[in-house]
């Protein structure tokens, strides 16, 4: 089991969303430290705030694309803090719903960074010392579409399905090392924060942030691998490996509507 309470917490993207939340609630459960980082000066500001703990918590603005800047920034987090005990990869984007051919190579590279390739370099900084001292929980978070297919997010599922194998094969790592470092993979639907504001399906609801974040946080205590939400995307994951291709197209995808999620995605404004 991992433990919150007296340990340091540190969560990209955590000035807003289901980041913002969960940084909230690691404070209520008596965390020692929440450090949040964000591209966004005044939304950390205000976040931090918000949190009305300034012994208990910190907030750095960082660029997760910029990997010196990011190993800079764990450097400071280190030095007066401690290094984080739990990590939490919550930074995200999606840019547009166009298909890919519309697509240009700066909005690939950009989402591939801020998606894929930022966990790992921010994982990187604090793995060592977990390892070194024998615990700690490093937790991912993927999405939905990085295990089923949609249109109109093609990047966006390459990005996740990236962190869904990366994380998963990092745990596999530590657990036949038998280090005591923990990793949870997170693949939510679409979750109401207004990242996906527009995008929905009349098969699944879209998610509360509230109720997801508190999920999160109850699968790290739990040292849970995967957490898929909600219900419903397990049932479906299950017919995706009993139906041929062509057959989950058509019921799934067409018939109840999966492949029309992102009609009317307008995104965060």
């Amino acid at each position: 089991m991992t433990r919150i309470k007296d340990r340091c917490v540190l969560i990209t993207g955590g000035a807003s969303g289901i980041g913002r939340i969960m940084g909230r609630m690691a404070l209520e459960k008596g965390a020692r430290k929440v450090v949040v980082w964000d591209l966004d000066e005044e939304r950390i500001a205000a976040t931090l705030a918000d949190f009305a703990a300034p012994d208990r918590t910190a907030g750095a603005r960082v660029d997760v694309t910029d990997s010196p800047a990011v190993e800079a920034a764990y450097a400071r987090l280190r030095e007066e803090h401690g290094d984080a005990d739990i990590v939490i990869n919550c930074a995200g984007i999606i840019t547009s719903n166009r298909t890919f051919d519309r697509q240009s190579v700066d909005e690939i590279r950009r989402t591939m960074e801020v998606n894929a390739i930022a966990p790992m370099v921010v994982a990187l900084q604090a793995l060592p010392a977990m390892i070194a001292r024998g615990e700690g929980h490093l937790c991912n978070i993927a999405s939905a579409a990085g295990m089923i297919a949609n249109p109109r997010m093609s990047v966006y599922a390459a990005s996740k399905w990236a962190v869904v194998g990366w994380s998963d094969s990092v745990r596999i790592e530590q657990q036949e090392a038998r280090s005591g470092v923990r990793v949870t993979t997170v693949a939510p639907y679409f979750i109401d924060t207004g990242m996906f504001a527009g995008a929905r399906s009349w098969l699944l609801p879209n998610l509360s942030p509230e109720r997801v974040a508190r999920r999160i946080l109850r699968a790290v205590e739990r040292d849970r691998r995967f957490l898929g939400m909600p219900w419903g995307y397990h049932l479906i994951r299950t017919v995706q490996g009993l139906l041929p291709t062509r057959l989950f197209d058509l019921v799934i995808g067409r018939g109840w509507g999966i492949y029309r999620a992102m009609d009317r995605f307008t995104g965060r404004k």
